[in-house]
């Protein structure tokens, strides 16, 4: 199976669950719930979307560190036993940090690396470009760059992007969250014909799709994968006023996962739903009582 083929469609940007707040690490964080995390596992691939991305930012990936990291990677693969492809998020802002991860990580069974571009320390766009560089000629797999500023403080430019996608050839596509257009026409149009764009962002994926995109990395389909991953499909095969119907039936559920911060949002309507506890390791935090009524109210109409 090529890349296009594992990576065209959905895949999720899934959650750790963790423990109630009386089953904590040696830090005071509560631990990792793996019983709910292998049922949650069963429910995605039960919905039918295309691929897995464990230790992204819905993975609460900055607060699991060293060790823990390699158990997290580990456990997917194997739960998911090549059912379907599995993406490992591995990124962050020292170039030489990643670097080792790549290099001394059991990535056995693995399919591709998600790494985001550096947060906080704002490197220009050659900064960008010599780490995506780095990152490159360091990873054993295929990598996913992921452009998302509202979270780093830095776009990576369309031309930027367009630059790693001809030099650096294990990076064969961008998760795009720039939320900017322009951003994505210009990509689309320059890019090599095998680097893939990668919605980013659940509400305007059917529009990026309409552009060229080719599939989406999603949060909502932690919780709703078999309609979310179906509207996805409809879109690759040209189907918009089918795929419109769904797109608005959640779009008011979409906002509503972001509204006080992601993943507080999707864990609100996991833990409604039975699947795992409305907890989460600090500085990340439930949502308020008032946005959980409304969440819950919002479940109610689906």
């Amino acid at each position: 199976m090529t890349l296009r083929e594992k990576f065209t469609g959905t895949g999720i940007a899934i959650i750790t669950p963790f423990m109630d707040n009386s089953n904590l690490n040696e830090n005071g964080q509560p631990k990792i719930d793996w019983e709910s995390f292998g049922k949650l596992i069963e429910f995605w691939i039960n919905g039918k979307v295309e691929y897995l991305v464990a230790l992204g930012t819905t993975g609460e990936s900055a607060t699991i560190h060293g060790s823990e990291k390699q158990e997290v990677i580990s456990f997917v693969q194997k739960k998911v036993g090549g059912r379907i492809p599995v993406v490992a998020g591995i990124g962050g802002n020292d170039t030489a940090d990643i670097v080792n991860q790549l290099k001394t990580f059991d990535l056995t069974g693995i399919d591709a690396i998600l790494s985001v571009s550096p947060a906080y320390n704002k490197p220009n766009q050659e900064g960008i470009f010599q780490h995506y560089k780095t990152i490159d000629a360091a990873s054993p797999l295929p990598i996913i760059m992921y452009n998302v500023p509202s979270r780093t403080g830095q776009n990576v430019t369309a031309e930027t992007t367009i630059r790693i996608a001809r030099e650096c050839k294990n990076i064969f596509a961008t998760k795009e969250a720039s939320g900017d257009f322009a951003q994505f026409n210009y990509i689309i149009k320059n890019k090599p014909e095998d680097f893939m764009l990668i919605s980013g962002d659940d509400p305007i994926t059917l529009p990026m799709i309409a552009c060229g995109a080719e599939g989406l990395v999603s949060v909502v389909a932690n919780a709703y994968p078999a309609a979310y991953s179906e509207m996805v499909r409809l879109c690759l095969a040209g189907k918009f006023n089918e795929a419109r119907q769904i797109h608005y039936k959640y779009i008011e559920v979409i906002a509503s996962m972001f509204a006080e911060g992601s993943p507080s949002g999707i864990k609100a309507y996991l833990s409604e739903m039975g699947f795992c506890k409305n907890t989460f390791r600090q500085p990340v935090w439930p949502v308020s009582d008032g946005h959980l009524q409304k969440i819950k109210k919002l479940m109610a109409t689906i």
